[in-house]
């Protein structure tokens, strides 16, 4: 379409294609188990390979830390998803990837069972929390997405890692 041709459409035209844009989010999906979750791709620096021996132990950190790593000159706290979740035991496998954050200023690792893709995904199609009440703390979920037959755990990684427990990122940032 030329300039012309833009210029000639109906503002009207133009603010509805603008607003349907700003209603797309994409998020990386990944798995844990048997379930898919989501985070926000702009969140997301790198995906890299498991390698338990490039990790660092850190004595008397919580079990869901599984210690730091060195990225280029950086220091990068290395986060176990499954453990922090209480998903069971984790077993790591060539599927197994560490997903590296850029949360609020800093760098951080997280490790998921695997990569799925990224998506595109339609406010329309997000579906909130539901009400546990005080049984489950979904504080950290911003929704549940539904693509065909598949449900997605959107997670809000950004207040999952500023947290009390966790304290990775400062509270300023929620």
């Amino acid at each position: 379409m030329s300039q012309q041709q833009t210029a000639a459409m109906p503002t009207s035209a133009n603010s509805v294609g603008e607003t349907a844009s700003q209603q797309m989010n994409e998020f990386l999906t990944f798995r844990l188990g048997a379930e898919e979750y989501g985070i926000d791709i702009l969140k997301v620096q790198e995906i890299r390979g498991y390698d338990s021996e490039a990790i660092t132990q850190i004595a008397n950190s919580p079990d869901f830390i599984k210690g730091v790593v060195n990225l280029r000159g950086i220091i990068v706290p290395i986060i176990d998803m499954r453990i922090k979740f209480m998903l069971g035991n984790a077993e790591y496998d060539q599927f197994t990837v560490v997903i590296i954050l850029n949360v609020g200023g800093r760098v951080m690792g997280i490790v998921v069972d695997g990569v799925s893709d990224v998506i595109g995904l339609d406010m329309d199609h997000v579906r909130p929390t539901p009400e546990f009440g005080s049984i489950i703390d979904t504080k950290y979920i911003t929704g549940l997405g539904t693509i065909d037959d598949r449900m997605l755990i959107l997670v809000d990684i950004e207040k999952l890692m500023a947290s009390e427990d966790m304290g990775l990122v400062d509270q300023a940032v929620n």
